[in-house]
């Protein structure tokens, strides 16, 4: 797996919408932002589109800035501005082969686990389940999330996930295990089974999180995961943060115990509680890195 070029000051940051739209006070303000951290900025043109209320233009004009941000030689990186919804509608539309011929930082996470994933597969790169602009930097960027962000994309041979302070990895299943990382957000990961874009998990360490999902939602999901072999296949799995997750009907039945009934026989290595997701602070996985969790230790470790 390629781990992307490390970015420097001076260096261009494009800023794309891939999945649901901001205002263009917004785009704007994120704009200056990153310029402000001493990088030159491409905007892609749909982080000023809105279509339905809910996509930041058509599906097509989002593959356009995804193919042409890639296909920039002066683009060093390319930062989510939000997620939402409909990155499916550019999936077919994307120039996988052009984009593993140039691969480069990539970060963004939620409805950006469609992007996240195929760009694993399909083109060998490392991405980053890291801060989005708009969602995280604008107004929210912490020290936590800053540093850990700049650790993952900066990391030479190894690093540590951390959790922020007071806050501690908790283990289901006890055991140790290694392989490549994958995944992001649940409801993504199961909409695209069956498609050609959907998740391999065979020997990988799965990564899952979500957001305002009931728990009876988020226990449909996880079975569809579990018949589709994709929960047996893996080597393990990473819980991140499931953010706003209630069961409106049963306060005490919360998403951990559901998790654990769903994996009572699963007999592979699963930590929980990892602060990564639609969380604050946040802390960034390399998606496509080299995983080895050991819950004997309760450490989860990266390394390229």
């Amino acid at each position: 797996m390629f781990f992307p070029d490390k970015l420097k000051k001076g260096d261009t940051v494009a800023i794309i919408a891939p999945s649901s739209p901001v205002t263009t006070e917004q785009a704007d303000a994120c704009k200056k932002l990153v310029e402000d951290m001493g990088y030159k900025v491409k905007m892609g043109k749909c982080t000023y589109q809105s279509l339905h209320g809910y996509s930041a233009g058509p599906g097509k004009s989002r593959a356009e800035d995804i193919n042409e941000m890639f296909g920039d030689k002066e683009v060093k990186a390319i930062w989510c501005i939000r997620g939402g919804d409909t990155s499916s509608h550019a999936m077919d539309k994307l120039d996988f082969e052009m984009i593993k011929d140039n691969p480069k930082i990539f970060v963004g996470y939620s409805d950006v686990t469609n992007l996240n994933v195929n760009f694993n597969q399909k083109c060998g790169f490392v991405t980053f389940h890291g801060p989005m602009v708009k969602s995280n930097m604008l107004n929210s960027y912490d020290d936590f999330t800053r540093t850990s962000f700049e650790k993952a994309l900066n990391m030479e041979d190894e690093i540590l996930l951390d959790n922020p302070q007071g806050e501690e990895f908790k283990v289901m299943v006890e055991g140790c295990a290694q392989g490549t990382i994958v995944g992001g957000n649940l409801s993504l990961l199961v909409s695209m089974i069956g498609t050609p874009y959907e998740v391999d998990t065979k020997d990988k360490i799965l990564f899952i999180e979500d957001v305002e999902e009931n728990v009876r939602r988020l226990d449909r999901m996880m079975y569809q995961l579990k018949y589709s072999n994709k929960l047996k296949e893996s080597a393990g799995i990473i819980f991140g943060d499931f953010t706003d997750c209630v069961n409106e009907s049963d306060s005490e039945y919360t998403v951990v115990e559901m998790l654990k009934d769903v994996l009572a026989d699963y007999s592979k290595p699963v930590m929980y509680n990892i602060k990564s997701g639609h969380c604050f602070p946040m802390s960034t996985i390399p998606l496509g890195a080299n995983c080895t969790i050991d819950t004997r230790t309760k450490s989860i470790k990266f390394n390229i």
